[in-house]
């Protein structure tokens, strides 16, 4: 029996995680769920699976939710803060944490997993971005085991060796592929891209996300933000990290070896495949997946990124190449800046010259440990604020 933190339980990922975990009540526990404003959700999912406890983010939820469970007979304790997160990321009991809290507010929980050793399902990309190298390092010395869940870096993991830590090159590979579907802008040109509005960059074609990856994917920011949390989990350099054009996301990734095979994991696109399998790795367990037709998708296409009409992807690779706290102020410009285009306080085209204003004007500095890359985080979020309220439309 393996026992859970859900951090995030209310997003997308945690959602399909708990549908997966719910296919399997002989393998897997829930111990805690963590939700940030979702009260009603949090709620459900508790009635369902019965946590021994489940923390918001803000006390007023937390107080919300209180109310609700103590009515319904629940025996679950309703926790808040940051601190609580740390707390049901840590608990002795727990054996893995989902980390899937989405942005930069899931870094100290998904940390706070890694320093105790449990077995962390790392779905918050952000972690990596802003930072990787003290992240891993906690991984290495608390001897924690990482499994990632992003589909790209899921189908990595499963095409590389078993060994592929002793270094890439040790192993035989050449190159890392990541796949990319374009999101809904893969075809539109360039000068259109101003006038885009958020339902338009929210409907993705391929996957069902919340809305700040949406917005991600729809920009390639996604991309780029894998890119760099690519370097980290597989130690890889950037020149050994190439982005493909899938559309069809049917192959979720590839790695090229030295003797010019190409190894690729292919199915659905559909979070609770990686979700099953980082769930019951080493072992393989259902999924609720449908089966993959080939013969349905007939044909897959690839092409090479348009770095021109998608600038957030070379905006990524150029703050993975500066090192430092670059990624953190790159995830934190990235922030503010999907923010104000979902309230349409900046255009879509808006969301790169912002990143690219931030980087130009933040102090890049050592990325060694948390206090840096936070003050880091700080520093960019206020001149990327700054931004918005200089070139930002006030109407809105």
């Amino acid at each position: 029996m393996q026992k859970l933190t859900v951090l995030g339980a209310t997003g997308t990922i945690g959602a399909n995680t708990l549908d997966v975990v719910a296919r399997h009540p002989d393998r897997f526990r829930v111990v805690a769920l963590t939700a940030n404003t979702q009260v009603e959700k949090l709620f459900q999912q508790c009635l369902a699976f019965r946590p021994k406890f489940a923390v918001m983010l803000d006390e007023d939820s937390a107080e919300a939710l209180r109310k609700k469970t103590v009515a319904a007979g629940l025996e679950t304790e309703i926790l808040s803060g940051i601190e609580a997160l740390e707390q049901v990321a840590s608990l002795p009991e727990v054996d893995s944490v989902m980390a899937a809290i989405v942005g930069s507010a899931g870094l100290r929980p998904s940390l706070a997993a890694a320093r105790a050793g449990k077995r962390v399902l790392l779905a918050n990309k952000e972690t990596l971005v802003v930072s990787g190298r003290i992240f891993m390092e906690e991984v290495r010395r608390s001897g924690s085991v990482l499994l990632p869940i992003d589909s790209e870096h899921n189908a990595v993991f499963q095409s590389l060796p078993s060994d592929y830590r002793r270094g890439l090159d040790s192993v035989g590979v050449r190159r890392i592929l990541l796949t990319a579907s374009g999101g809904p802008f893969r075809a539109t040109a360039r000068a259109e891209l101003e006038n885009v509005t958020p339902k338009q960059a929210l409907a993705h074609p391929n996957w069902v996300m919340g809305p700040k990856i949406s917005i991600d994917s729809s920009t390639m920011m996604n991309k780029g933000l894998e890119v760099i949390e690519a370097r980290w989990l597989f130690d890889a350099m950037p020149k050994q990290i190439e982005v493909v054009i899938h559309p069809q996301s049917v192959i979720h990734s590839m790695v090229e070896y030295v003797d010019g095979s190409v190894l690729a994991q292919l199915g659905n696109p559909d979070m609770r495949t990686p979700i099953a399998y980082a769930l019951g790795f080493p072992e393989r367990v259902e999924s609720g997946v449908s089966p993959l037709d080939l013969f349905k998708i007939a044909r897959l296409d690839f092409e090479a990124p348009d770095f021109a009409r998608f600038p957030c992807l070379s905006l990524a690779y150029q703050a993975l190449e500066a090192g430092g706290t670059a990624p953190a102020a790159l995830n934190a410009a990235n922030e503010v800046a999907v923010e104000a285009f979902l309230a349409e306080h900046i255009p879509f085209l808006g969301i790169p010259r912002l990143i690219e204003a931030v980087l130009e004007r933040v102090s890049i500095g050592d990325a060694e440990n948390l206090d840096q890359v936070l003050a880091a985080d700080r520093d960019a979020r206020y001149l990327a604020e700054a931004w918005v309220g200089e070139h930002g439309r006030v109407e809105a």
